[in-house]
C-alpha cells in the first residue's frame, strides 16, 4: 500500500528568518492523525535566513539527523562540543538528556538550508554523540542503519534510512526490513511502485507512507533525490 501526501498538505512556517515545511505535527503545526510515523518522530525542511540561530533547546530521547542541502551549518550543546556540517554532509546527534543544543547558520550573506529528522532511541544504546557522514552525488548510499553497515551512521533504534540520488529514466529497487517505511522526495519527480500497489508518482517535497510491502522500485522522471526510511519497529 502506497499512501501519498503531497508537500502543499504538509504544515508551513514562515518567520521571517526560518521558513520550514513539516511533515507531521511540529511547533504551531498540530494535526492529530500526523504525530510520526512508527519511530519517525519529526521530518522537517528547514531554511535559515543569513547568521539566523535556532536557540538552545533540549529534546526528548531521539536521534537528531541534519542533511545539509546547502549552506554551513555549526552545532553547539551545553557541554562546551561544537561541529560544523556543511552541504554535502549528514550529521547525526545522539541527544542526551538534560544537554541542550543550538544551531546557527555560519554565513552572513547566504541561507542554509537543511532537512531534519527525529527518530526515538532506544535508552539502552549508547552511540557517539556526533557522527557525520558524506552525502555526494551516488546512486546509492546507506545513510543510517542500526549497526552502522556499509559505514553508514549507526541509531539507536532499528532504522534503515537510504539516501538516493538518481539521473533521469534510472531505477533503483530498495528491500524492507519490516511492514513500514516513508518515502521523501527532496527534489525532482519519481514513480514509486510496489508488488502490490500501482505506480505512483511524486515531485519535488512530497512524501508516501509505505505499508505492508517487502520492497520498493524508484523511476527517476527527472534527476531526483530521495530518502527511503525504512521503519519496521
Amino acid at each position: 500500500m502506497i499512501t501519498s501526501r503531497a508537500a502543499n498538505e504538509c504544515g508551513k512556517a514562515d518567520y521571517g528568518w526560518l521558513q520550514a515545511r513539516y511533515s507531521f505535527s511540529f511547533g504551531h503545526y498540530f494535526d492529530p492523525k500526523l504525530l510520526g510515523y512508527a519511530s519517525l518522530r519529526v521530518l522537517n525542511q528547514e531554511v535559515l535566513a543569513p547568521g539566523a540561530s535556532f536557540q538552545p533547546r533540549t529534546y526528548p530521547n531521539v536521534d537528531v539527523l541534519n542533511i545539509i542541502l546547502q549552506g554551513e551549518a555549526q552545532y553547539r550543546d551545553s557541554e562546551g562540543n561544537h561541529t560544523v556540517a556543511q552541504t554535502g554532509e549528514a550529521l547525526l546527534l545522539a541527544t542526551q538528556p538534560g544537554v541542550s543544543y543550538s544551531e546557527h547558520n555560519l554565513s552572513k550573506t547566504a541561507s542554509l538550508t537543511r532537512m531534519q529528522l527525529w527518530l526515538d532511541a532506544c535508552p539502552q544504546r549508547e552511540n557517539r554523540l556526533v557522527q557525520r557522514i558524506s552525502t555526494l552525488p551516488a546512486p546509492y548510499l546507506l545513510l543510517a542503519s542500526p549497526e552502522g553497515s556499509s559505514a553508514s551512521l549507526q541509531l539507536r533504534q532499528q532504522v534503515w534510512i537510504h539516501h538516493l540520488t538518481l539521473a533521469k529514466g534510472e531505477r533503483y529497487t530498495i528491500q524492507l526490513h519490516g511492514p513500514r517505511a516513508y518515502l521523501q522526495s527532496i527534489h525532482g519527480s519519481l514513480q514509486v511502485q510496489t508488488p502490490a500497489s500501482a505506480a505512483q508518482r511524486l515531485v519535488c517535497g512530497d512524501g508516501a507512507f509505505i505499508g505492508e510491502e517487502n520492497h520498493l522500485e524508484l523511476v527517476a522522471s527527472t534527476p531526483t533525490r530521495a530518502l527511503v526510511i525504512d521503519l519496521p519497529v
